[in-house]
């Protein structure tokens, strides 16, 4: 296994989800779990692509405005194997300040709402 470059530590070194050559899959290095952010994304997007890191960048820009362009219109995003993502609606509730104990209104919300598909599923498992 090679350990990703550009981590701000050894310990994010050691969290992070390191990259199997050969089978093109990430294998997670310890429990605790990583937490990967964009700018790594993106870096993972252009070494696996073999593209510049701006044209991942503007790539993975592009699926997240048409993610969110879609859920806007209370549309739903199918990707086989990876997931569905959709909206929901939460209802108007009460809640309470936990300062005060004071009763509120919460207002109903959409929401997204993202649910895995089969071969995410086993791939984590």
């Amino acid at each position: 296994m090679v350990a990703c470059n550009g981590l701000r530590s050894a310990r994010d070194r050691h969290l992070f989800a390191v990259h199997a050559p050969g089978n093109g899959s990430m294998a997670q290095r310890s429990v605790e779990g990583a937490r990967v952010n964009k700018s790594e994304l993106i870096e993972h997007i252009a070494k696996q692509a073999d593209i510049s890191k701006a044209a991942a960048g503007r790539a993975l820009e592009a699926v997240i405005g048409g993610v969110k362009t879609t859920l806007k219109k209370n549309g739903t995003v199918s990707l086989v194997g990876f997931g569905t993502f959709s909206i929901t609606k939460r209802a108007a509730r009460t809640g309470r300040n936990p300062r005060t104990n004071e009763a509120i209104k919460i207002k109903s919300a959409k929401v997204p709402k993202f649910k895995p598909g089969k071969a995410l599923k086993d791939a984590v498992n």
